[in-house]
């Protein structure tokens, strides 16, 4: 787990509550927006459950005593959905993923390496770009399965590449 740089408002008790003013919470919903997208990179994590995540060190300041509710924390998702930042998993919306780059930057970055690496007409299985030795280093490596899977679709309708599944596995033709 890396170390995240608290932002100055996670030390501001305010910051834990959502503002009822519209322009003072837009701009707390952006402030929590990125502290979302930093801490889960730094931790290479791409879900949360909204259950658990309110004693998470993210959303729990013990320092200050003060902890954003889950109610609070759904509101911060749904506002990151509208822009493609988060997306609901199940129908309760207990548990989310979370983009800290959208698909496209996902897709972009993972086309850019194999068109780097003379991966072009070529089958590439999802395990070597998710855990091979060609995509270590790179920011998609170790990316969890479905937002690597959605990222790839949206190469596939832009006619970048073509899903597959094969025996017991999936792979990617990249074109």
């Amino acid at each position: 787990m890396a170390e995240v740089v608290w932002p100055w408002q996670y030390n501001f008790p305010p910051f834990f509550t959502i503002q009822p003013h519209a322009e003072t919470r837009a701009k707390q919903l952006e402030a929590w927006q990125q502290l979302i997208a930093i801490y889960l990179k730094s931790n290479k994590q791409s879900t949360m459950d909204i259950r658990e995540a309110s004693n998470s060190p993210l959303f729990n300041n013990t320092s200050i005593n003060r902890k954003l509710s889950p109610e609070s924390i759904l509101t911060i998702l749904e506002d990151m959905a509208k822009s493609g930042k988060a997306a609901p998993v199940d129908k309760s919306k207990n548990v989310w993923e979370i983009y800290w780059h959208s698909l496209d930057e996902w897709g972009n970055m993972i086309y850019n390496w194999a068109n780097i690496n003379g991966m072009n007409n070529t089958v590439c299985t999802l395990f070597e770009l998710r855990e091979g030795e060609n995509s270590v280093g790179e920011e998609f490596h170790g990316l969890d399965m479905n937002v690597l899977i959605k990222a790839l679709k949206s190469l596939e309708m832009k006619g970048k590449c073509e899903l597959m599944e094969f025996d017991d596995n999936q792979g990617v033709k990249f074109f």
